[in-house]
């Protein structure tokens, strides 16, 4: 708590003195309402741009879940990651002295959102929370915040010409008076087939698991956390939200380690079910319950699995339009929950003794959430309100089959729903709502998906509540997707202050140009990236084929060895003379070549290289990844420089993606 105050009054102190016409109303350009990791790079955007800016947040901690505990990033597919999203997490990548990192500690995190936030002149407001908003027609003139855990302090009233609601429970704009929906639309709304009730197999109980007190016996009433209510048809909308749950650090460093004890609240009755759950499926290890991922450092990004796990299926319905208040207890209830079943694994005696020595070797760590009390501050709120706006997307556009042109940003990753009940269904415990659907490629985000009806908010932008169906969100939801349109809704914020127009009408060609011109927010050089799908940048020779696995982008083409084909990358857009680093993305499959052959023309002379990918090492949910291939100086003066890889000499498959060519001048800037 000593570091909230401290915190506090800096941040409290720095709005004063720039942004104070008195010492409760505050004026500036743009007020961003959510210290998310969209939010943060919202602020920095806007405040490069010369905006005065104000980042508020009920918290005290920058990135939301990207600082929060999810250091296994969910990245879908790295083409759609872009811009300052992808600055993080080669930022993140300088930490670990890699190129870019997607796997990492929360306190590493934070410190690059409270870098981006120290180094452009946006303003905090922390531990304030919304409670009113004024508008004027169909404007926003003002909005008032109140203390939300430090009193008393007097509330502040903000006048900004733009507002961005960047929180992932969507208040701003629900006070607002935008339209917006929670829960499961029914499939009938939109015409998919994946929302509404699901009952699937993914993190599901086994058959024959009994779900009553006294097995057998209906009278003795449902064990904890089961649902009394009917099973309804597939594709029947509700109110229910798919679960939240805790994305959980621990170490099991002995000397950064602290002991899971009994927690407030404690019950072991509400773990019965996974005492029922292992009887029929016997332990082997934690990672049948737990998704135990490693981070560095020997610590854990751990998630749900199975069906029991983290997941309090059914314990935040009333979440997303519920008082801070309540909020508040809903978050206890789950730290108790979830401190609660690490324990009873690590404790009970029902549980067998290697299980309960394996899980005494962890604890939580030291150096994460010391002001928090070594927990994360941060539940993973998977979704709250969503809006409704002139465009949803929907499962159609997941899928390909409808596509929108006014594309602000890409998503990619598999339509994913958490369970949203569990039930009785013929005698047996079942969870229901989980879907996990994928196959299908990085598709466009409309901007006016971020964007309310003209007609309810003219000055208001929403780039992680936006509109989309419930399962469509499942694949947009996603940290690196919300900081690509935080970024983008930053730019049109832009745009609106410098031409006095509604958000509904800023030009999305521009913002696009804009984005392309100045990816970075800050001026650095932009990359130049060369995908195989640019045709004007590539020339191919020989036979090369559409290849088989998970590449970046739209496609990639794969060639067998040990003939010889080639493919040409030519940068023939803007690359300037300069230092430069070059990288070739690797789709690993159980084919591919042990290693590939390279030319580089620098524009004066040519190299030749030999690339060993035999021991190239891909973590994380990827199965592909860049491989740097060296340093190089290119003269674009007279000549236009290439990157060719070729087939030649080697054994088995070759594949031809895309090319990367990053200014050495931004490795230094990022250091």
């Amino acid at each position: 708590m000593k570091y909230y105050i401290i915190l506090f009054m800096i941040s409290c102190s720095t709005v004063l003195q720039i942004f104070a016409a008195s010492p409760d109303h505050l004026k500036v350009d743009l007020c961003i309402y959510g210290s998310t990791s969209a939010g943060v790079i919202a602020a920095y955007t806007a405040a490069k741009a010369g905006k005065t800016v104000l980042l508020v947040d009920p918290g005290y901690r920058l990135g939301g879940l990207s600082s929060g505990g999810l250091g296994m990033t969910d990245i879908g597919n790295k083409y759609v990651v872009t811009g300052l999203a992808l600055d993080f997490y080669r930022k993140i990548g300088k930490h670990y002295n890699t190129f870019e990192q997607w796997i990492f500690e929360p306190h590493v995190a934070e410190r690059i959102f409270r870098d981006y936030m120290t180094n452009c002149k946006a303003g905090q407001l922390m531990g304030y929370q919304l409670e009113s908003v004024t508008k004027v027609g169909q404007k926003i003139s003002s909005i008032t915040v109140v203390g939300s855990q430090l009193s008393p302090v007097p509330a502040k009233t903000i006048e900004a010409s733009i507002y961005m609601d960047c929180s992932y429970e969507g208040d701003l704009l629900a006070e607002a008076g935008v339209s917006y929906h929670v829960g499961r639309e029914a499939n009938d709304t939109y015409g998919e087939t994946l929302n509404g009730v699901q009952l699937m197999k993914g993190h599901q109980f086994p058959d024959g698991i009994d779900p009553y007190v006294i097995k057998g016996d209906p009278s003795s009433g449902l064990l904890w956390g089961i649902n009394n209510e009917e099973l309804k048809p597939d594709g029947t909308g509700d109110k229910k939200v798919q679960a939240y749950n805790f994305r959980i650090t621990l170490t099991n460093d002995p000397a950064n380690r602290i002991t899971i004890t009994k927690p407030d609240n404690y019950d072991p009755k509400r773990y019965e079910l996974l005492i029922r759950q292992k009887e029929s499926q016997p332990w082997k290890g934690l990672n049948d319950v737990f998704i135990w991922s490693q981070m560095p450092n020997n610590k854990t990004d751990i998630n749900n699995r199975n069906g029991m796990s983290t997941d309090m299926i059914g314990a935040n319905w009333e979440y997303p339009e519920a008082t801070p208040q309540k909020r508040k207890n809903i978050v206890k209830e789950h730290e108790d929950y979830t401190k609660g079943l690490l324990y009873f694994v690590g404790n009970d005696p029902r549980i067998p003794a290697f299980i309960r020595e394996e899980m005494q070797r962890w604890g939580y760590p030291k150096d994460e959430y010391v002001e928090n009390g070594h927990w994360s501050p941060q539940l993973y709120i998977r979704e709250a309100r969503r809006m409704v706006a002139d465009v949803v997307m929907t499962q159609h556009h997941c899928q390909g089959r409808e596509i929108v042109t006014d594309d602000i940003g890409y998503a990619a990753y598999t339509m994913d729903s958490h369970n949203c009940d569990r039930v009785v269904v013929n005698g047996m415990v079942k969870n229901e709502g989980n879907v996990e659907v994928g196959g299908f490629l990085p598709f466009p985000i409309s901007y006016r998906a971020i964007v309310p009806k003209q007609e309810e908010v003219s000055n208001l932008l929403v780039p992680v509540c936006l509109s989309a169906s419930h399962i469509a969100f499942g694949s947009i939801r996603m940290e690196p997707v919300f900081m690509v349109l935080a970024q983008a809704a930053a730019i049109a914020a832009c745009q609106a202050i410098d031409q006095d127009i509604a958000v509904q009408d800023v030009n999305v060609a521009l913002l696009k140009q804009q984005l392309k011109d100045n990816p970075k927010a800050d001026f650095r050089t932009a990359d130049e990236l060369i995908t195989i799908t640019d045709q004007e940048q590539i020339s191919l020779k020989g036979k090369w084929d559409t290849g088989t696995g998970s590449g970046y982008g739209m496609s990639y083409l794969q060639a067998d060895g040990p003939n010889a084909n080639e493919a040409v990358f030519k940068p023939t857009n803007r690359l300037q003379s300069g230092t430069y680093r070059v990288y070739t993305y690797y789709p690993k499959t159980t084919e591919s070549a042990a290693s590939i052959k390279l030319k580089i023309f620098d524009g004066k002379a040519l190299s030749e290289k030999t690339l060993d990918l035999a021991q190239v090492e891909i973590k994380g949910q990827t199965s592909s990844t860049w491989v740097e291939i060296g340093e190089f100086t290119f003269d674009t003066a007279n000549h236009f420089p290439y990157v060719s890889i070729s087939t030649e000499g080697v054994e088995g498959t070759v594949a031809a993606n895309a090319m990367l060519f990053v200014p050495i001048d931004d490795q230094k800037l990022m250091q």
